[in-house]
This record gives C-alpha cells, sequence and structure tokens, in this order.
C-alpha cells in the first residue's frame, strides 16, 4: 500500500477513535454527575451497569489507539503491510478494512 495512503487511514482511524472515546469518557462524567443528584425515581443500578460496559469499550478503543501506534511505527521502519509474525504481505483491501492490521487473515484466524 502506498505510504501516503496509509497514513491518510491511520489518521483518520485514529481522529475517529479519538473521537468516540472522548464521546464516551464525557458521557461517563454526565452519567457520574447525574449519580450525584438526589431524585426519588433514580436508579442507582443502572449507571453502575453502563459505567462497567462503557469502561470496557473505553479499554477496547485505548487498545486500538495503542495498535494505531504500533502500525505507525511500522509504517516508518518500512515494515507497514507486512505480517508481524511471518513478514507475508498484507493484501491492501484488509489493510484499507482495518489500517491497524499486523497479521493476514490467515494468520489472525488461528490466534481466534
Amino acid at each position: 500500500m502506498d505510504e501516503q495512503k496509509a497514513r491518510g487511514l491511520l489518521e483518520v482511524d485514529r481522529r475517529e477513535t479519538r473521537r468516540r472515546l472522548d464521546e464516551l469518557l464525557a458521557e461517563g462524567q454526565a452519567d457520574r454527575s447525574a449519580a450525584n443528584e438526589a431524585e426519588d425515581t433514580f436508579d442507582a443500578a443502572q449507571p453502575l451497569t453502563q459505567q462497567g460496559t462503557d469502561d470496557a469499550v473505553i479499554e477496547e478503543l485505548q487498545r486500538h489507539l495503542e495498535a494505531i501506534d504500533r502500525a505507525e511505527r511500522r509504517l516508518e521502519a518500512g515494515t507497514y503491510g507486512h505480517s508481524v509474525r511471518s513478514g507475508l504481505p498484507i493484501p491492501d483491501e484488509r489493510l484499507e478494512d482495518d489500517p491497524t492490521a499486523e497479521l493476514t487473515v490467515e494468520e489472525a484466524a488461528e490466534e481466534s
């Protein structure tokens, strides 16, 4: 894959991931503020359940940002677009779908 295209894909991926992460963090703050307000109809369990779900998604988004960092380092090193395990090329179609892909489809399936 062309380096400029790869950089663009990673930049868009980072922006979108960061936006989603910022939204979740802001929603979490709003939920915690609402939980601190006294209301007769407030269900105290709901924010805790939602917070657990949000925390899991936040963790996944943070891991994805780390994957973007790794992909950018591979781009700088000239190894982007090749499996980190075998060195085999990763098809452009896969990289367009997931610019952070580190393995070929076959290798990723083996890990599942």
